[in-house]
């Protein structure tokens, strides 16, 4: 007994000292952030921010890319550096520190498109949205209207994105250390991360091989479908699966390859809640409400506008939006709020002391060791806080005269305790509450602004909320994923303000991308915007009240409202048998004003992953991944391309169309 005890302590004393050698061998954090991975970021962040823009501009809804942007850092380097080595120049090693920093700035870069609001409030301000709304309606003022503008945009980015980066700065060891939130999406990051470095290269070579195949499918696939595309409707887009007649309600295979990978990131519980809320809207309600013209709306409206069946489609959906935003921010807030509490009443000290040295592994000892060491000084994230609410208690009531200085300021006053709020609710739950934070705040300025200048200022007000909170949960997010990969928080703050920088820019640059090259905002085109009328709705609804609401809309929302609170309340109080089921309200409201064609697509992507993981779990935990990326990104760059093409006014020369014999 003696003698195995001895081994359990010499097997201890050698597996600390490995640790202390490799903490030792760890690189300064100046070169943790290298001039390739900074290249690599940049590249990785734009065809990132190109992607998510696609997405939030045709059905509103983007799968977290964390985890595809880590696996992409990973395939850039180790392929530069082996075509390197092959040419017989010497290169530094690629670590997964190093990994960390480029997967951080790519990251910070287009989650930036994700959600700077260009799907959603700043295009929300446009004309073709106000006239969509209803010239008429009440509320809907003549002057609450800002088009988009490259310089302006920029501008309000920079500002309202790097406060986040400052407001949490004195916080970081609180959240990471001593309360030791778990930020699920962080650590599965950071798990990635540490696999891709201690696997072989045999599995490496499989992944960047399968991410390259899919990768030039997909680029192929995008480019010959361009031919068929001449006018509207036409191309394999619109191929009428289910025939004509489920065509006509959107039921069709959209033969989109970034919906399909798109699928395969996302989990099955998101793709079914998307594919049930398709088939209840334009299944079954959106015919019967349709059917009623007449009765419930004059006959004579079209069907664009918000007092006919597009009132339905958008309140109802905001309905759905609301209640399960309103049910899990009142949930997170509990969790939250019981979490301090219980961390805050005394307990015996000896005790406490006791069993942190027993529970304390030396992995996290020298994880901890390395997060505090780096320290990043508590002036940076003062002063920067400061200095970026003063410029824009200055500057945004000048950009946006209808947001008075003073609500601005209150903003800034609030939003440390409502970051704070959102990144400890995120460490527990990993549900980022950012937009329903922005959502309080747009009714909030909504009421208080009055009729004339209500909807500019509940939408500029709400995308400084909202993104303040954003930008400081995704930073803390990557704190964590630096702490399990031991990469430098300093090195990590400087990526994520780069990544954030250049977010700034080529996020605007995206967006008009599409915005001069595609009818952006066109309810009958492929980019629908649909968020920023929904958004645009919200605000009109806190000017005037339901007084917006078409006939029967109220009660309709009554019930959807109610529905999306049980379908929760089912879920975290019943046996976990029967809450898995329960679908999520959040994205069953996505293909109500959409339609049902990405939802069919990415249901196909889930079978695909249901019947990998049937065949061979091992495999498809692997690959996935990497036939995801590959998946996205091919189509994706070929969107670059294809806008360039109709810059040009160069149209593809054949349309294919189905029409009924």
């Amino acid at each position: 007994m003696e003698t195995e005890l001895k081994e359990i302590e010499k097997e201890d004393k050698e597996v600390q000292s490995e640790k202390a050698e490799e903490t030792k061998r760890l690189p300064p954090w100046t070169k943790q952030i290298t001039v390739r991975g900074v290249i690599a970021s940049i590249v990785i962040g734009s065809m990132y921010s190109v992607i998510a823009m696609k997405l939030n501009l045709t059905v509103g809804l983007t799968p977290n890319l964390n985890i595809s942007a880590a696996l992409l850092a990973f395939v850039f380097i180790r392929t530069w550096t082996k075509l390197l080595h092959k040419t017989g120049f010497v290169t530094t090693p690629f670590t997964r520190q190093e990994n960390t920093m480029i997967q951080t700035c790519s990251v910070a870069c287009y989650s930036i498109a994700v959600g700077g609001g260009f799907g959603s409030y700043l295009v929300g301000l446009n004309r073709k949205t106000y006239e969509l709304a209803g010239i008429d309606t009440e509320g809907n003022s003549p002057t609450s209207i800002k088009e988009p503008g490259l310089g302006w945009m920029i501008g309000f980015l920079f500002l309202v994105c790097f406060v986040g980066l400052f407001v949490l700065i004195p916080l970081r060891k609180v959240m990471i250390i001593d309360y030791r939130l778990t930020y699920p999406s962080g650590t599965a990051t950071a798990v990635l991360i540490n696999g891709f470095h201690s696997q072989g290269d045999k599995l490496a070579k499989k992944q960047v091989r399968g991410f390259m195949k899919f990768f030039s499918m997909s680029f192929l696939w995008g480019f010959f479908q361009w031919f068929f595309t001449g006018k509207e409707e036409c191309g394999f887009a619109q191929f009428p699966t289910f025939g004509l007649q489920a065509w006509k309600q959107t039921f069709y295979f959209n033969f989109s390859m970034t919906y399909v990978g798109t699928g395969m990131i996302c989990s099955h519980l998101v793709n079914l809640s998307l594919l049930l809320g398709a088939v209840l809207s334009w299944g079954l309600m959106w015919p019967l409400i349709g059917s009623l013209k007449g009765e419930w709306f004059p006959r004579n409206l079209p069907d664009s506008s918000m007092k006919s069946l597009n009132g339905y489609k958008v309140f109802i959906s905001v309905s759905l939006i609301l209640g399960d935003g309103l049910y899990n921010f009142v949930k997170v807030l509990y969790f939250s709020i019981t979490s301090i509490y219980g961390r805050l009443k005394p307990q015996r000290q000896n005790l406490k002391i006791d069993v942190d040295g027993q529970s304390k592994a030396i992995d996290d000892l020298k994880q901890d060791e390395v997060f505090i060491r780096e320290n990043i000084p508590l002036w940076i994230g003062v002063t920067g806080y400061i200095v970026f609410a003063i410029i824009s208690v200055t500057v945004l009531p000048i950009m946006f005269p209808q947001l008075r200085w003073y609500f601005v300021l209150v903003a800034y006053i609030m939003a440390p305790s409502l970051a704070f709020c959102n990144a400890y609710g995120t460490g527990l739950t990993d549900i980022n509450m950012a937009y329903n934070y922005g959502k309080v705040a747009l009714f909030m300025l909504a009421a208080l602004s009055g009729k004339e200048n209500g909807v500019v200022a509940a939408l500029a007000g709400c995308g400084i909320i909202k993104s303040v909170a954003s930008v400081s949960c995704n930073l803390m997010q990557d704190f964590k994923t630096s702490y399990f990969t031991m990469a430098s928080p300093r090195a990590m703050f400087l990526s994520q303000a780069i990544g954030t920088a250049i977010g700034c820019i080529t996020a605007p640059l995206s967006f008009f991308l599409f915005y001069r090259a595609f009818d952006v905002g066109n309810p009958k085109g492929e980019y629908k915007a649909p968020y920023a009328l929904i958004y645009r709705n919200m605000a009109i609804l806190g000017v005037e009240g339901v007084a917006a609401l078409p006939r029967h809309c109220l009660q309709l929302c009554y019930s959807f409202f109610a529905f999306a609170v049980v379908v929760n309340m089912v879920k975290d109080l019943c046996p976990p048998k029967i809450g898995r089921w329960m679908p999520l309200p959040m994205c069953m409201a996505v293909p109500f004003l959409v339609g049902a064609y990405f939802a069919i697509d990415m249901c196909l992507g889930t079978l695909v992953v249901f019947v990998w993981h049937k065949l061979d779990t091992n495999k498809a935990e692997s690959m996935v991944p990497a036939v995801a990326s590959g998946l996205i990104c091919g189509e994706g760059l070929w969107i670059l391309p294809a806008s360039i093409l109709a810059l040009a006014k160069i149209s593809p020369p054949i349309c294919m169309k189905f029409l009924a014999s």
